[in-house]
């Protein structure tokens, strides 16, 4: 039985907040913290071994070969992106939805930008609209598993086979996600993931990481993320300052053993929005081939900003991923002259993103499906 307003005031007397990182990270604290005096202790703070010790773990968890830590998740993408060695201009096909880091990743690379419209129910990229946008300029796809859901893997391997085409897997919010029991990040050529604080395994300041399973592609990666080199001051290739904090490395190795735990209770938060709310919000959709990890927990609805606002008045905070889509940024926006995406626009239009972290509770997720499914 819904509860009514007036009444549910008093269960929560202050406010739910999308994320604290603070509270996030509570369970971990005393293990951050000898993690933290060990790195000082050894101190070796740059490409030592911490970050090799989560290099090997992460590639573990993962079932691939390779892992290079990088510096964050833009790092990742633009460096799989250099490790395809692609012609100046050549096309990227990639979601008209996406956060803006994976389109200025193909921009640093001297690529070309094609932008794909979302499939309406998934947010991922619509892949019968994919192949209509191929050409013989385009070279690679980038496809995003958004919020925590896979792509259509066995569609998109299918079209990278035909067309011969590199598959970078932009894995930012899919930490542990699968598609037929597979993880995010092991179908195509390179995998990318960042560890941004608020993501499943997030670091505490900036990360991210490459995997992949050919041996030529990790010794390239590994040069470009370090200067271009293998042997310091000894230099092959122009590369960058890429790599993955030590700290931060130390920090996501206590972290990754908890994965699947913070995965399954987002899970179980997430079950309780899916069971519970309303007709008159769009939900995720889910299907048993895929394990989705709720990064974000998105709903649509087309009032959005009223609901956002209705929410706050009831002491709880949202986010929205994201309000702006590509194409209308003023960094993007000349690039994608006279190109229209409506799909892409409703999405940005009608998302919302609930409380969904591992430091929230059941009654909190509760509270907030009964204010909910009273809004009208």
């Amino acid at each position: 039985m819904t509860l009514p307003i007036t009444f549910m005031s008093l269960i929560v007397n202050s406010m739910i907040p999308y994320e604290d990182l603070k509270r996030l990270n509570a369970p971990f604290t005393a293990q951050f913290s000898a993690a933290f005096n060990r790195v000082v202790d050894k101190g070796n703070y740059i490409l030592g071994g911490e970050v090799k010790q989560f290099e090997e773990a992460f590639a573990a968890y993962n079932s691939v070969n390779y892992c290079i830590g990088v510096a964050n998740g833009l790092d990742a993408i633009m460096l799989s992106l250099k490790a395809c060695n692609l012609p100046d201009s050549s096309e990227v096909i990639v979601p008209a939805n996406t956060f803006i880091a994976t389109i200025l990743a193909v921009l640093h690379c001297n690529l070309k930008a094609v932008l794909v419209e979302p499939d309406i129910n998934t947010y991922n990229i619509d892949l019968q609209k994919v192949e209509a946008a191929i050409t013989p300029q385009t070279k690679a796809i980038i496809a995003v598993h958004l919020y925590g859901k896979c792509c259509d893997m066995d569609k998109l391997m299918q079209l990278k086979q035909k067309h011969n085409l590199y598959l970078i897997e932009d894995s930012a919010q899919a930490h542990g996600a699968t598609y037929k029991n597979k993880k995010a990040g092991t179908f195509g050529d390179f995998g990318a993931f960042s560890f941004y604080p608020t993501k499943n395994l997030g670091a505490l300041g900036d990360g991210g990481a490459v995997i992949c399973n050919n041996a030529a592609y990790n010794a390239q990666l590994q040069q470009l993320r370090n200067y271009g080199s293998d042997k310091k001051y000894y230099n092959e290739i122009v590369g960058y300052n890429c790599r993955l904090d030590e700290m931060q490395a130390a920090f996501l190795s206590v972290k990754l053993p908890y994965l699947d735990d913070i995965i399954a209770h987002k899970n179980k938060l997430a079950n309780i929005y899916l069971e519970n709310l309303n007709s008159n919000f769009i939900l995720p959709v889910k299907h048993t081939d895929y394990l989705d990890v709720y990064h974000i927990f998105n709903i649509r609805h087309p009032r959005r900003d009223e609901l956002k606002d209705y929410l706050e008045r009831n002491n709880i905070t949202t986010a929205i991923h994201y309000p702006v889509a590509p194409h209308r940024q003023n960094a993007l926006k000349h690039l994608f002259t006279g190109q229209h995406f409506p799909i892409s626009e409703e999405i940005h239009q009608t998302t919302l993103s609930l409380p969904c972290s591992y430091f929230h509770t059941e009654d909190d997720i509760r509270y907030i499906v009964n204010v909910l499914n009273n809004f009208n």
